[in-house]
């Protein structure tokens, strides 16, 4: 159950850069109001995954798979590129996941 909160906290912080962005320095209502409700959704379900899993093992995966869908998304969100070197970058961050995540035999 620990991957899965996991894999929940990570959509929700997906949601909250994408989020950040929008509240335009959190001078919008709504999209701020999102913003810190996914925040908060994050970490929530992040400390749920840190109670099997060990903190820099979750930590380090949280944030890897959150920093690829968040330039992902940005990409077709926001139009920003994606380059060699980009690509080459998040196959660096995802081939570390994977080993995280073989390595913690959980």
């Amino acid at each position: 159950m620990a991957w899965i909160w996991l894999l929940i906290a990570s959509v929700f912080e997906v949601a909250f850069a994408l989020g950040t962005n929008a509240t335009k320095g959190f001078t919008r209502l709504w999209p701020s109001v999102f913003t810190l409700l996914a925040a908060a959704g994050g970490i929530f379900t992040l400390s749920l995954s840190l109670r099997t899993l060990d903190v820099g093992v979750g930590y380090a995966i949280w944030t890897g798979i959150g920093s690829v869908g968040t330039v992902l998304l940005g990409s077709v969100i926001f139009k920003e590129k994606i380059t060699k070197e980009k690509v080459l970058c998040f196959a660096s961050i995802v081939g570390g996941i994977i080993g995280l995540k073989l390595a913690s035999g959980i």
